[in-house]
């Protein structure tokens, strides 16, 4: 399934439904596609000699409110697609919680795991050396997304730095503490999906005790927050990595996952478990399912049996708009991805922010300012779907889809 047609479906829907975002054909043809995307190949030497060329590609979505803020993916799975998909959608993240950067991604075709660390920084480096002359830090902004690490944006700054002659730790957010990274930032990410998952059951009148959760995918930030849920008195009944599902009805002891994971890259060596392979555990019985993998995990040949009564998308696309559909009328909430997953983009401008002032806040402040735009971002996007009686996704869309569109008409674009 096509990523990026899945996306202009939820943009279009949310268009066409809705008088307040009724656009003619033309209004709809600016936003529905990136300005421009390209592709790019980037030969890098190998530690045994031989030459290996590497494809990335760039999209660029809209940047009515400038500047463009991108996420870099290492994956072997990248294509023109998904990176279209995922730039678009980073456009209408930044505008559900009203910040001013806009939608942009680069990808790579690559399995980081299969290179050295030297090879590594050698293909972080020659890629900021084929764009660096497009990396303005009021411009483009890149941050690391799956499979990207703060040392890897310390690399590509650290070439951005040298090839324009002066330290610009602005250039890329998600770095390091020691290269001015913002503090708070690794539980921050966690702490946002927390504060969403909290408000909107609040406004259900619930709360997150005893919960039974799935949380597909163990790694970094989504670990970071199973713990905080744990913290919380619920219950991470399946956890899954690439290959394996783990689960214990009584819950899963977080930190020793994480610490297995630190060491073995799989959940496998937890021993307090049942263990299976990957098959339908989307599909088990829980209070709070969050898909936290990549694209296209619910579709219209699973929808129908998925039996959690809520989910939390922290996956970009990991519903696809047919099977939207059906979680709709069969009464599941589903926090939408532009919402919840939203937390990447605010830390990093607020990351983007101190390196621009040249002052760097404490813990608390990023705690603060991360916890009011997140309970003001959903309450805004849970009303607006009362509003309008339509799913949380469509009331997300509408408010964001405004705020390009009159950013636009402000400018002239319209």
């Amino acid at each position: 399934m096509n990523p990026f047609l899945n996306a202009q479906k939820q943009v279009k829907s949310a268009c066409n439904l809705f008088w307040e975002c009724s656009i003619d054909l033309n209004n709809y043809e600016l936003i529905a596609h990136p300005k421009r995307v390209i592709e790019i190949n980037i030969p890098v030497r190998m530690d045994n000699g031989t030459i290996k060329t590497f494809v990335w590609f760039r999209s660029q979505h809209n940047n009515s409110r400038w500047p463009f803020k991108w996420w870099i993916r290492f994956h072997q799975d990248v294509n023109s697609a998904e990176v279209k998909a995922l730039s678009m959608w980073m456009t209408f993240k930044c505008a559900v919680i009203d910040i001013p950067l806009w939608g942009g991604k680069w990808g790579v075709i690559v399995d980081p795991k299969w290179l050295s660390e030297w090879e590594l920084e050698r293909l972080s480096r020659w890629y900021v050396r084929e764009l660096y002359k497009y990396l303005w830090p009021d411009q483009d902004v890149p941050a690391p997304d799956v499979n990207t690490t703060p040392q890897i944006m310390a690399w590509m700054m650290d070439e951005y730095s040298k090839l324009v002659w002066k330290y610009s730790p602005g250039s890329f957010t998600g770095k390091p503490l020691s290269v001015w990274g913002s503090k708070w930032r690794g539980t921050s990410t966690a702490q946002w999906w927390v504060y969403v998952l909290q408000k909107i059951l609040e406004i259900k009148n619930d709360n997150i005790n005893w919960k039974k959760i799935i949380l597909q995918w163990a790694w970094n930030a989504w670990l970071t927050m199973a713990k905080l849920l744990s913290d919380l008195w619920a219950k991470i009944v399946w956890i899954s990595d690439s290959r394996w599902w783990i689960y214990n009805e009584n819950g899963l002891n977080i930190v020793d996952i994480m610490l297995i994971k630190d060491k073995w890259w799989s959940v496998w060596e937890y021993a307090d478990s049942i263990k299976i392979s990957n098959g339908d555990i989307l599909e088990k019985e829980c209070d709070i399912l969050i898909p936290a993998a990549l694209e296209n995990q619910i579709t219209i040949s699973n929808a129908d049996k998925i039996k959690a009564k809520m989910i939390l998308e922290l996956a970009n696309g990991p519903i696809t708009p047919d099977a939207d559909e059906v979680l709709f009328y069969k009464w599941i909430i589903v926090i939408p991805d532009i919402l919840a997953n939203s937390g990447w983009v605010m830390v990093s401008y607020f990351e983007q922010v101190q390196n621009n002032t040249n002052y760097y806040w404490l813990e608390q402040e990023v705690d603060e300012k991360l916890k009011l735009k997140i309970t003001n971002a959903t309450i805004d996007v849970y009303n607006k779907s009362v509003e309008l009686n339509t799913s949380v996704r469509n009331g997300a869309y509408v408010i964001a889809i405004k705020r390009v569109l009159d950013a636009m008409k402000a400018r002239g674009e319209v």
